[in-house]
């Protein structure tokens, strides 16, 4: 639906070029681009409590952040302020299309779509965000500064919610229409002011730090009830200071606990769970009556059958030795290397068809598996 041109860069060439090194304007990146919803639908999102919305406002240089779920709009001014929705894709199906054509990028980096709505002047301010971006301009015009990253600079909060960043000289100053899309790796400052009612579509990527990382391991192996090994000591000696813990007791706790993470299965299993968990909560809606593998399987030698993965679906997979890992919305499923062509296509694919199944149409572990997956409604035919 929607086809990514990266002004004259191949997709390699971004990566090795500009990917988080430098921002980059990419002008007419969605040539005749057409917005898949308007100001009202997002609104109509942003009443929903199972979403996540704000409404940022600057009147009189005073910055205010207010939470959704919103009962009326009385705060979206004609001037000054800004509606922002976190993770549409799990919400509005064309919205979604958006994020396929940057699927270069691997799909578990790929956190989310944010879409944005502000009246002229509206913004959320000069700030910095810890991941990469891309920023689509849709409806409107919005101005915009990025800078390049400077550890010197200062940032301060102007509420509670609303994180800012001291002014920075700007690498790229430029008004974008729509089509043109804005390239801002990690760290780098930046702003934007709408000049007219605009919208935006901002593609967000996941840069988990490693208190996260570490904290979601170690819950991983509490839940697994694994790391049992103890600390011993067979060769301990007599020492001069009894108060005095010695390098070699130093490496033998660090070792065990590297041993965890050395452990190559346990590590690699907690990895699926963790990077194909779902932004937020699913929007399941499973078939009114559930599938059978019978079922699946005849769909499945149906070549005109075609199955659809639900928006802010998180899907990926590794391969081992003897089996794949499938990993879907934060649940791990154990496929034969035989499966490894169907498992690519639902993984790399929005859309499949039972011809490109075709392949495990006799793998009793892939149809248990799908029919698993869509009668979650994770997949739907």
């Amino acid at each position: 639906m929607y086809q990514l041109t990266i002004n004259n860069l191949t997709e390699q060439e971004f990566l090795s070029q500009y990917w988080q090194k430098k921002p980059l304007l990419i002008k007419q990146g969605f040539t005749d681009f057409e917005d898949p919803l308007d100001a009202n639908e997002l609104a109509g999102l942003a009443v929903e409590e199972s979403i996540e919305s704000r409404i940022v406002t600057n009147h009189n240089n005073e910055w205010l952040a207010h939470h959704g779920p919103f009962e009326d709009f009385e705060l979206l001014t004609e001037q000054n302020s800004t509606l922002l929705v976190q993770a549409v894709d799990h919400w509005h199906p064309d919205a979604a299309q958006l994020l396929e054509p940057f699927r270069f990028i691997p799909n578990w980096r790929i956190d989310d779509l944010m879409i944005s709505f502000s009246t002229p002047g509206g913004g959320v301010g000069p700030h910095l965000d810890q991941y990469d971006v891309f920023i689509i301009q849709g409806e409107g015009k919005r101005h915009w500064r990025v800078g390049m990253p400077d550890s010197n600079l200062k940032q301060f909060a102007q509420n509670n919610s609303l994180l800012q960043v001291e002014q920075f000289p700007g690498v790229i100053d430029c008004i974008l229409e729509p089509g043109d899309i804005l390239y801002i790796p990690p760290g780098c400052p930046h702003e934007g002011y709408a000049v007219e009612n605009a919208l935006n579509y901002s593609v967000g990527f996941r840069a988990p730090n490693q208190q996260d990382l570490l904290s979601s391991f170690a819950d991983h192996i509490i839940d697994t009830e694994a790391g049992n090994a103890r600390y011993s000591d067979q060769q301990l000696a007599l020492r001069a200071s009894k108060g005095e813990l010695i390098q070699a007791e130093a490496d033998q706790v660090k070792q065990l606990i590297q041993s965890l993470l050395d452990n190559d299965t346990l590590f690699k299993t907690w990895l699926g769970t963790t990077v194909s968990q779902p932004k937020h909560e699913m929007d399941l809606m499973p078939p009114e009556q559930a599938y059978s593998p019978a079922d699946v399987e005849q769909l499945m030698h149906d070549t005109d059958t075609l199955f659809e993965r639900l928006g802010g679906t998180r899907a990926v997979y590794q391969v081992f030795e003897n089996e794949i890992i499938l990993s879907v919305n934060g649940q791990n499923y154990n496929l034969p290397l035989d499966d490894l062509s169907a498992v690519k296509c639902l993984t790399d694919q929005i859309h499949v068809t039972g011809d490109e199944l075709n392949s495990s149409k006799n793998s009793l572990f892939f149809i248990q598996t799908f029919t698993t997956l869509l009668n979650e409604g994770i997949w739907f035919c």
